[in-house]
């Protein structure tokens, strides 16, 4: 695959990079080095100009943009949470989520029990410096 912002700069050239199915990775490197312009090829904010990006066999031209953007995890380097509950901030994705749906999704961070031990568990509050309000939602 090839790509370039400038057609007389090229910035990315002959990128083969195979994963299976179920397999995480992790883009890493220094700043610079291409992870942002990756992960905006794989979403599909810019197309690459020569060859293809394929996810489960298919070419992502293919694929809605929603859904293509739908199958992929990504965690930033920073954090972010938003003014509001612990249950807000794991819901913020899916706002009709059922308490026992971010429960399993807290349970599948390896976060259930730290929510726990919080104030009030799930309805304590932070705000989006992180620190813990000392009222309930």
């Amino acid at each position: 695959m090839d790509f370039s912002y400038v057609p007389s700069k090229p910035l990315i050239e002959d990128l083969n990079l195979n994963v299976k199915s179920g397999q995480h990775i992790a883009i890493v490197g220094p700043t610079g080095c291409g992870k942002t312009t990756l992960i905006n090829l794989l979403m599909r904010f810019y197309d690459v100009i020569d060859g293809e990006i394929r996810v489960s066999g298919s070419p992502i031209k293919q694929l809605t943009r929603n859904s293509l953007r739908g199958s992929f995890g990504i965690v930033l380097q920073e954090t972010w949470v938003f003014k509001g509950t612990v249950r807000d901030n794991i819901s913020y994705g899916k706002p009709d989520a059922s308490l026992d749906e971010i429960i399993a999704a807290a349970k599948s961070a390896h976060a259930h029990s730290f929510i726990k031990r919080l104030p009030q568990g799930y309805d304590t509050v932070i705000t989006n410096d992180a620190e813990l309000s000392q009222s309930s939602a």
